[in-house]
């Protein structure tokens, strides 16, 4: 349902010119009933002006008593044909100017984690353009070299459940295709839950590699047999005898 103008000046202003619940005034601006509640009680909107719905075109006089004779009735937007469509336009999205230079990370981020993603995807995921996305594809980007990939949800580019739909939409493309993809391929075509409750492949860690073939069975292994060494023949010392007895005591 469309929302009215300035919401919470809205809401101050039924909350002191009016009888109507708060549950009535919260479904009307978008608000939660204590939040409404918290403006009556001078907690929440503290040096929020009122902003008048009947004088601004959101509200009519006989929508506001027909509210306030009734309890459970809802509060109905007053039609306005200028904003008509207004939701509907098309275009790259909005990027505030404190987060776009931050859209070429998100951006490398994309690339480089889920290629499949076309460029009209990206540019609509975090409101870029396509020569932006093809310069940073062909790592052509004149600020290249600094960037740093960087997930477009962390900086508030874009929901979870933004990037996770456009994921399994790119993941419902690649299946009808019936291409073979391997598990890291199939890991980033799903989206963040389905991803996290996965198994994890098992793997050997790499301190005991090599040891496959250890075994605990009762068999026997065979055992070499090494040769015993003695002294003698560790050093090649010679095995002296009686010649070389009688040179010494000839020796003067």
């Amino acid at each position: 349902m469309a929302k009215p103008l300035m919401a919470k000046a809205t809401a101050v202003w039924l909350v002191d010119n009016t009888t109507i619940s708060f549950k009535q005034i919260a479904d009307f601006v978008g608000m939660h009933e204590l939040e409404v509640q918290g403006i009556a009680d001078g907690d929440v909107a503290a040096g929020v002006k009122g902003f008048d719905p009947i004088a601004n075109n959101q509200l009519t006089q006989d929508e506001i008593n027909t509210a306030q004779n009734n309890p459970l009735y809802k509060l109905k937007l007053k039609f306005n044909p200028a904003a008509s469509g207004e939701e509907k336009r098309r275009g790259p999205r909005y990027t505030p100017l404190s987060k776009r230079q931050d859209r070429p990370n998100s951006i490398l981020w994309l690339v480089k984690f889920h290629p499949e993603l076309s460029d009209g995807q990206i540019a609509k995921l975090v409101g870029t353009t396509k020569p932006t996305i093809q310069s940073i594809r062909e790592r052509t980007h004149w600020n290249i070299s600094n960037m740093q990939p960087i997930d477009p949800v962390a900086l508030g580019l874009c929901k979870q459940s933004e990037l996770d739909a456009i994921v399994q939409k790119a993941a419902a493309k690649k299946a009808a295709e019936g291409g073979v993809m391997s598990d890291d391929e199939r890991r980033k075509l799903v989206s963040t839950e389905q991803s996290l409750e996965m198994d994890a492949a098992p793997k050997i860690p790499t301190a005991i590699e090599g040891l496959e073939t250890f075994s605990l069975s009762d068999e026997p292994s065979e055992e070499k047999e090494e040769p015993i060494v003695d002294a003698d023949s560790f050093f090649n010392l010679p095995k002296g005898g009686a010649e070389d007895e009688d040179e010494d005591e000839t020796r003067p």
